[in-house]
Formats: C-alpha cells, sequence, structure tokens
C-alpha cells in the first residue's frame, strides 16, 4: 500500500490516506436517491465484468444467477456494508448482493471492486451456487457451512481476481489491499474482544485508527463481532489454507497446474472443515498415481 500511495504522491500514514481519499470527489457518487442507483449500477457493471472474467478460471459456473440489490432502507443502520443472500434450492429466488446504501460517503468507488468479487463471482456466490448445484449428495452437503471454508474462500477470491488481472487501476488495487489491511486487524480486534476483554470502544478505536474506515461501517462491524467470538479470525485462517494448497499442488504439478482443475477439487465436495478439505487436496491432486 506504502507503495502504492507513494507512486500515487501520498506520502502520509495508511490509515490517514486512506482517510484522505475516501473524501475525494472522484471517488463519491453523490449522496442524494441519484447518487444511490449510480452506485447500485456500478455494482451491478462490476458483477457482469467479474462473470465473463471467471469463465477461464473454473471449468463450469453455476447455474444460479446473482443480482444487486440495496439493503433495505429499515436495516440500513446496523448492517454492515454488504452482504450476500444464497438461492433458493428449488430455483425459485437467485443469489442477492445486498448493498448497503445508507450514505453514499461509505462507499469509495475504489473498493467496490473488491466487495463484489467478494460477495458475488469468484466469491461467495459462485461457491454456494456451486455447493447447491452438487449432484448425488446428501442434501445436508448442498447447505450446511463451515465458516473458514465459506469466508476462506472468498477472501480467496479476491487475491485471485489480483492474481489473473481483475484490478486495472492502481486505486482499486488500493481498496483490495486495504480490504486485506481490514482482515488483519479484524485478527486482533476479534482476539482482544475475546481474550484481552477488550471495550466495545477499545476495539473500536482500534480498528479506525489502522484502517483508515468510515465510523459508521467500523461500528457495524464491531458490533457483530462482540457476539460472534472466533468469526473474524476463521476468514483469514480460510484464505491461508487455500492459498497453502494451491501453492503446493503448483510446485507439484509444474507445467501441468490448471487453476481450473484445482479450482474444481476445492469446490467439488461443498463446504468442508479445513482439514478434510486439506486431505482431499492431497489425495486428489497431490498423492494422484502416475
Amino acid at each position: 500500500m506504502k507503495t502504492i500511495l507513494k507512486n500515487l504522491g501520498k506520502n502520509q500514514s495508511i490509515p490517514n490516506a486512506m482517510s484522505e481519499l475516501r473524501k475525494d470527489s472522484r471517488f463519491l457518487f453523490p449522496d442524494n436517491e441519484k447518487g444511490k442507483l449510480q452506485a447500485l449500477e456500478e455494482y451491478k457493471k462490476i458483477l457482469k465484468d467479474s462473470e465473463e472474467k471467471a469463465k477461464s478460471l473454473f471449468f463450469k459456473m453455476p447455474e444460479s444467477k446473482v443480482e444487486v440489490d440495496r439493503i433495505p432502507v429499515f436495516k440500513e443502520k446496523t448492517a454492515p456494508g454488504a452482504y450476500y443472500d444464497e438461492p433458493a434450492l428449488d430455483g425459485s429466488r437467485p443469489g442477492i448482493f445486498y448493498a448497503n446504501l445508507r450514505d453514499t460517503k461509505e462507499i469509495p468507488k475504489f473498493g467496490m471492486k473488491t466487495l463484489t468479487y467478494h460477495e458475488t463471482i469468484p466469491g461467495h456466490h459462485l461457491q454456494i451456487a456451486i455447493m447447491q448445484e452438487l449432484k448425488g449428495f446428501p442434501r445436508f452437503r448442498n447447505t450446511i457451512t463451515f465458516t473458514a471454508y465459506v469466508e476462506g474462500w472468498a477472501l480467496y477470491a479476491e487475491r485471485l481476481a489480483k492474481d489473473y488481472d481483475f484490478f486495472q487501476d492502481p486505486y482499486s488495487d488500493l481498496g483490495r489491499l486495504q480490504a486485506e489491511l481490514f482482515r488483519a486487524v479484524r485478527l486482533v480486534v476479534d482476539t482482544g474482544l475475546h481474550y484481552k476483554r477488550w471495550t466495545r470502544e477499545q476495539a473500536i478505536y482500534y480498528m479506525m485508527q489502522n484502517t483508515g474506515m468510515a465510523p459508521k461501517d467500523v461500528t457495524a462491524e464491531i458490533e457483530r463481532y462482540v457476539v460472534y467470538p472466533g468469526q473474524a479470525c476463521s476468514y483469514k485462517i480460510g484464505m491461508l489454507k487455500i492459498l497453502e494448497l494451491r501453492e503446493k499442488v503448483k510446485i507439484h504439478k509444474k507445467k501441468t497446474f490448471d487453476i481450473r482443475e484445482f479450482h474444481s477439487v476445492v469446490l467439488g465436495s461443498g463446504s468442508l472443515p479445513l482439514i478434510i478439505l486439506e486431505k482431499l487436496v492431497e489425495e486428489e491432486l497431490l498423492n494422484e498415481k502416475k
């Protein structure tokens, strides 16, 4: 982040530089109903682009579609910046990426790509829809999730997007890196709240000081962690495991490595405990018979 910021002429600390960028009119939508509609349209545009780019990374895309909608107004105040609702199992409803439009100043344009990739494709929607559509499994395997796997995949999807050039400008890459910084800070905050007995206010202060995020976003996040011990840590643990497995397979396969094959194995049995996922990858891709 420091390198990118320096190249952009920003020499402040990372939190201060990101806070300044969040207020830059170049990256903000008008704070009115028209601006909120513009934000929704931008999310839809990013989603359409990601659907096309992701096709080369997977043998099969999910049949279920995903749409973008706003979080209902009555939920906006305490809801996170975005979340995803999975499709109906019977196909009667698509997956929905809900964006929080309570304040357009909380939606800097440079952060929209990584958020969309996380929640939709190649993130949550792709993984969950593929899981729902698996054939030959008992129903619970199409529905039950393990947080480290599901959220780990969504963080992995953000990195995957970087590795395969979904980000085309330095500002969007800054948004991705700020999201990574946010996840690192959550490791501290989750541990602080539930092991070191931090207060709500201590956690809010720490996150604001170290991420440059908007106060309303930080408060909504902290109030979630307070009642969900360990959940924030599970994201990064899952991501690191998937990246570790990918690297092992790349080293083992060398020139025959196919990212689509790796993804097929990781996604092809639904949501799994990480220890089972590791054994599966080893059996299918590392210990295969010659």
